[in-house]
């Protein structure tokens, strides 16, 4: 288990250089940690090493690991596509932040559950930087108005937006979707919306944590280069059917 706590070092290292870099203070920067697969047992290492936030894709997942982990204090983040027919699964275990908002007729069956179970929650608009069929998110061009109309829903609190960005060696297209989110937080912050803070930018994994933080990332979500590569392909975290 002390690889884990050796690569969370080396994340903290990597996110500190690039926050130095860009003229930043590191401790703007949180470091989520994205626990898609990861077993009960190793997320409670990065957790009693001293991380809070962990992140999950799937419901199940959250569901399969809510009592092992009861015991040790932590944010839960969900950050994978979500299902409307999940959202009342998903408030049952904690979920203090769902990241991954990405159309109105979400925001309002979430709103009707937590007006329901008389609950509150924050989340993050996910918007589709990269124009990927295959990625989840609005369009660029939707974010603000989506921003406006999930604002109106009393029980769901906007906290900033979130981006996956484009998969690519090629730096200046992997920036040019950070720069993009960064200039969609601006914008929204201008029309200074009621109960709407464009506080976190969620943008940044392993591979390009660096490039996010340069462009003015609040957080980056890292699992790979802390638990090891994954077991299954990216279809199964990303496909809205399993």
């Amino acid at each position: 288990m002390s690889h884990i706590i050796d690569n969370i070092a080396q994340i903290r290292k990597r996110i500190a250089e690039a926050a130095l870099r860009a003229s930043r203070n590191p401790e703007e920067i949180k470091l989520l940690l994205a626990t898609k697969t990861v077993s009960a047992d190793n997320i409670k290492v990065a957790l009693e090493a001293g991380e809070r936030i962990i992140g999950e894709n799937k419901a199940q997942e959250i569901k399969s690991k809510y009592d092992e982990l009861l015991g040790v204090p932590h944010q839960k983040h969900f950050i994978g596509h979500l299902q409307t027919n999940k959202i009342k699964e998903l408030l049952r275990y904690d979920v203090t932040c769902i990241q991954s908002i990405d159309r109105l007729d979400l925001g309002e069956k979430l709103q009707a559950r937590l007006e329901f179970e008389k609950k509150e929650i924050d989340v993050l608009i996910q918007v589709n930087t990269s124009n990927e069929e295959s990625k989840f998110g609005v369009a660029p061009e939707g974010a603000i108005e989506l921003t406006k109309q999930v604002s109106m829903l009393p029980n769901i609190h906007i906290k900033g937006l979130m981006t996956i960005g484009l998969f690519s060696a090629e730096e200046e297209k992997v920036r040019v979707c950070f720069k993009l989110l960064k200039s969609l937080q601006q914008q929204i912050v201008a029309l200074n919306l009621p109960d709407v803070e464009m506080r976190e930018l969620s943008m940044g994994m392993s591979h390009d944590l660096e490039f996010a933080i340069e462009e003015g990332s609040t957080m980056v979500r890292v699992g790979t280069a802390i638990f090891g590569k994954r077991i299954y392909a990216d279809s199964y975290y990303w496909n809205e059917n399993m």
